[in-house]
């Protein structure tokens, strides 16, 4: 199975490199491993989180595309929808199937339709506008409903480190 997940990530890693997506990079660390990729999303314009770069790692499972890669933000992100250590919740990165918790349907998770293209620019829009009713951050979803000025200063302090600006 690894030889065909690994044919699909050279394939698509051509494809996000003939077409990028605009705001995003990505692809493996190095050549010798199609199975762990680095990215950088931009905010999105007109976004809290606009002016950021964000760096990112994907783990693929050597049966992708039946499975999701695992997501993970390797900078410091204060967002509803990534847990503290920068994992990413969002419905495109859960196994196929029935969510158990009756939240998702079959149709918002992952099947092998699916690309590392549709993911990242999932993630952008996630960054656009959070979701906070399936938190993965109960902090920072509680400041977007309650206290958006602070939730804003958090996003903005978010944006400076990525862009290595030391904090005020």
């Amino acid at each position: 199975m690894a030889g065909a997940s690994l044919k699909r990530l050279m394939a698509e890693y051509k494809q996000l490199t003939l077409n990028p997506p605009e705001g995003i990079i990505a692809g493996p660390l190095d050549e010798d491993n199609f199975f762990e990729w680095e990215a950088l999303i931009a905010g999105p314009e007109g976004t809290i989180f606009d002016g950021g770069v964000f760096p990112a790692r994907l783990i693929f499972p050597t049966d992708y595309p039946l499975n999701p890669p695992k997501m993970k933000f390797t900078c410091d992100l204060f967002h509803p929808n990534i847990y503290p250590d920068g994992r990413v919740c969002i419905s495109i990165l859960h196994t196929p199937g029935d969510d158990p918790t009756g939240y998702e349907s079959s149709s918002e998770r992952w099947s092998p339709v699916q690309s590392v293209e549709k993911i990242l620019l999932s993630v952008v829009s996630m960054l656009a506008e959070p979701n906070d009713e399936s938190a993965a951050n109960v902090d920072a979803a509680k400041c977007w409903r309650e206290d958006k000025s602070r939730f804003l200063e958090c996003a903005q302090r978010s944006v400076r480190k990525s862009l290595g600006i030391p904090d005020l």
